[in-house]
């Protein structure tokens, strides 16, 4: 079944709300009942391309590889590890949709495999000039990650740090959504409601 009313309230009262997690990933209590919302299915997860190689530079151009920043091989192991830990975990996974910077598509192709699928829309902002097509991208956005998954589904969107940050009006420090990490959003009317963040490695051991 999907994430209930009482398992959300439940999840605001425990300090998970978005005014609530600004200093940090969730932790102890927290974190568990957020992975119980991954497993239990209904909410949408807007995870953070894994750990990248911080000496190369971004040139905006989505068609060179070589003229992006891409994942280290940390990020390559990181990546792998997420899948399979929520894999372990019995994560019952919906659509994958990853930006098609190729930071974020390899994340979600070596994490979910095959069934990723490219999303334009979750784009970085830095390959986004215009800024109208940035705007609707965030509009995007924010209505998708708030748009339940399907029953007893748990949808996977891989993104950005920024685009991120202009959906909940704010900006994001590196210690509150690091690279891997996971945002996970209650659906809502108009929006997701921020549940909390955790770590890549909050999710356990990949098995």
């Amino acid at each position: 079944m999907g994430w209930t009313r009482r398992g959300l309230a439940g999840l605001a009262l425990a300090g998970l709300g978005a005014g609530q997690a600004e200093a940090a990933t969730a932790q102890g209590a927290e974190a568990a009942a957020l992975i119980r919302a991954l497993r239990e299915g209904g909410v949408v997860v807007v995870l953070r391309h894994a750990i990248t190689d911080r000496r190369q530079v971004d040139r905006g151009d989505l068609s060179d590889r070589a003229a992006q920043r891409n994942l280290s091989d940390a990020g390559r192991a990181q990546a792998r590890a997420l899948g399979r830990a929520m894999a372990a975990l019995g994560v019952p996974l919906g659509e994958v949709l990853a930006s098609p910077v190729f930071r974020a598509r390899d994340t979600a192709e070596l994490a979910f495999g095959a069934r990723a699928v490219v999303e334009p829309r979750l784009t970085a902002d830095d390959y986004t000039p215009d800024p109208a097509m940035l705007a609707a991208n965030i509009a995007w956005l924010r209505e998708r990650s708030g748009r339940p998954s399907a029953p007893g589904r748990t949808d996977v969107l891989v993104g950005h740090i920024v685009p991120m940050g202009m959906v909940l009006g704010r900006g994001l420090a590196q210690a509150e959504y690091p690279e891997g990490a996971l945002a996970v959003f209650a659906p809502g009317a108009r929006a997701g409601r921020l549940l909390g963040i955790l770590a890549a490695e909050a999710l356990g051991p990949a098995g």
